[in-house]
């Protein structure tokens, strides 16, 4: 195609939405007022916005900063115009949550989320340590909406489920994962795998959200 051609084609869509995807791995976000984004994924802006790095608040939220360097994963955007965000390549997932909902996201798979949604970073303590996956979650409260990545089409299955810690994604508040580990894999494969480990959801009645990717977490 002719350079005019080209530009009308990958020309930015606006659909009028807050949230709303160029493509399967570009999030457009139209801005007036504050959303947060994971730390490093902004690739382009348009009119009049500031970023700011960010941790949960109070005295609780400087120890945990200080304990987890969780200060290093989200940023504030601030201002009026558009803000776009993609993050590695990965596919975007956009969800509206109602008041009542609240998802727990892996933190390297969160991509930004309305300024209403109430947020928290914990570290998963029951499996701390035992895997580099899922180590720090944040904890989402609608309402609003929220962003998350995933390396291809995600699957959600119904609790009780186990899964890899690197290919689990989110999963719903009303389930809280254990370790599990089964020693019989680790000696017949010879190394440590998410066969060998995996995060177990035994409670009925929730959802986990996984990918076809193993998806290592970066070092804190």
């Amino acid at each position: 195609m002719n350079l005019n051609e080209f530009v009308n084609t990958h020309a930015p869509q606006d659909q009028g939405k807050t949230f709303e995807l160029e493509n399967s791995k570009l999030l457009d976000v139209s801005m007036d007022g504050s959303i947060m984004a994971k730390a490093g994924t902004m690739v382009g802006y348009t009119g009049d916005i500031s970023f700011e790095r960010k941790s949960t608040g109070g005295l609780k939220g400087m120890l945990k900063k200080k304990a987890t360097g969780e200060g290093g994963l989200m940023m504030q955007a601030t201002g009026t115009g558009h803000l776009y965000l993609a993050d590695q390549g990965k596919e975007v997932q956009i969800l509206e949550l109602n008041e009542e909902d609240e998802i727990s996201v892996n933190g390297n798979d969160v991509l930004a989320f309305d300024e209403s949604v109430s947020w928290d970073i914990k570290m998963m303590k029951s499996i701390a340590g035992a895997s580099t996956g899922g180590l720090f979650n944040v904890f989402l409260e609608g309402p609003g909406h929220v962003a998350i990545t995933t390396h291809g089409k995600p699957l959600v299955i119904p609790t009780p489920v186990s899964t890899d810690p690197n290919a689990t994604v989110a999963w719903s508040s009303n389930v809280s994962p254990t370790s599990k580990r089964d020693l019989n894999l680790k000696s017949f494969l010879g190394r440590s795998s998410g066969e060998t480990y995996q995060l177990h959801f035994a409670e009925e009645g929730g959802f986990v959200i996984i990918q076809p990717y193993e998806e290592l977490q970066p070092e804190q």
